[in-house]
């Protein structure tokens, strides 16, 4: 056996790999909640601190299932997406419904974003809702092979519910950040009477777990992005039985990054980029991996 073959990848083990880690990282998430719910409840009355959690599930739970049920409506109105003619858009048209036909997923909506960048979206709470929207500047400068390769790994997020996963990873970092800010702002209403603050060692612990829990979960929660851009990869290598065309995408936008000046950009707040085949604004905490680290994982497969 070649050491070739000792190094191969299989897609349908890189996409459970990812899932289980995604899993492991939600608890991971949970267990934060748990330890800092007790420690509230230790520092404080536990009254107050069953009041301060009813606040942040009700605060955090209507607000992010106000944003999953309009997910779709939201991720085109942001990025200024129009919907995509079949006369126009031919090509487009033909590659996902090919795609589909292969997953056995519905024919989403199809959009397009008039940018000279290589991107793409993928959105919608279910698969019978989703959405699918690609720049100009992918198809433009994208083979059919790469394009294809682009919109299968769209299409992933949306046959591995990835924003109903995402969703309720939103929830529970937004409950530890409201959390944290509802006890911190209870501290100035306090008066400083040490009869209401119970244990002070425990205080002084939920004081450090307000500061550093959301700073952690947030780390964790990008972690967890990243897990779901490889399983998208790994899915796209499932529909389209060839990576090559996402390595050539994931090269082309390699290039884009380091080349690319002017033009028209994607408009997009970073509440929308983890949506996106590639991170849109290139930092150093971002939501998707390397891309140097994709193409090594897509050519192993």
């Amino acid at each position: 056996m070649t050491a070739e073959r000792l190094n191969h990848v299989d897609f349908r083990d890189q996409i459970s790999k990812n899932k289980l880690k995604s899993f492991v990282l939600v608890f991971l998430i949970f267990i934060v909640f748990l330890i800092f719910g007790y420690v509230i409840s230790m520092a404080f009355e536990p009254g107050l601190f069953l009041i301060i959690m009813i606040l942040s599930v009700i605060v955090s739970i209507g607000y992010i299932l106000l944003t999953y049920y309009k997910s779709d409506k939201i991720a085109i109105a942001s990025s200024g997406a129009k919907p995509a003619s079949r006369e126009k858009y031919r090509e487009f048209y033909n590659l996902v419904e090919g795609l589909t036909i292969a997953s056995g997923l519905p024919m989403p909506q199809l959009f397009i974003i008039e940018s000279n960048e290589i991107n793409a979206f993928a959105s919608g709470r279910n698969p019978g809702k989703a959405v699918v929207a690609v720049t100009t500047g992918a198809l433009e400068k994208l083979d059919k092979r790469e394009l294809e390769g682009v919109l299968a790994h769209e299409l992933g997020h949306v046959g591995n519910y990835d924003i109903r996963f995402m969703t309720l990873v939103a929830v529970m970092v937004g409950m530890i950040a409201i959390i944290s800010e509802i006890f911190l702002r209870s501290l100035w209403f306090s008066g400083g009477d040490s009869d209401n603050k119970g244990n002070v060692i425990f205080l002084i612990i939920g004081i450090v777990l307000a500061i550093l829990a959301p700073i952690v979960v947030q780390i964790v929660q990008l972690s967890i992005s990243r897990k779901r851009e490889y399983s998208a990869d790994a899915t796209a290598v499932k529909f389209t039985r060839n990576p090559q065309g996402l390595i050539g995408a994931l090269k082309k936008i390699k290039k884009d990054y380091e080349g690319i000046e002017g033009g028209k950009k994607i408009r997009v707040t970073k509440s929308m980029a983890p949506l996106y085949f590639a991170n849109p604004f290139r930092e150093i905490f971002s939501t998707h991996p390397d891309i140097n680290k994709r193409i090594s994982v897509l050519e192993a497969m």
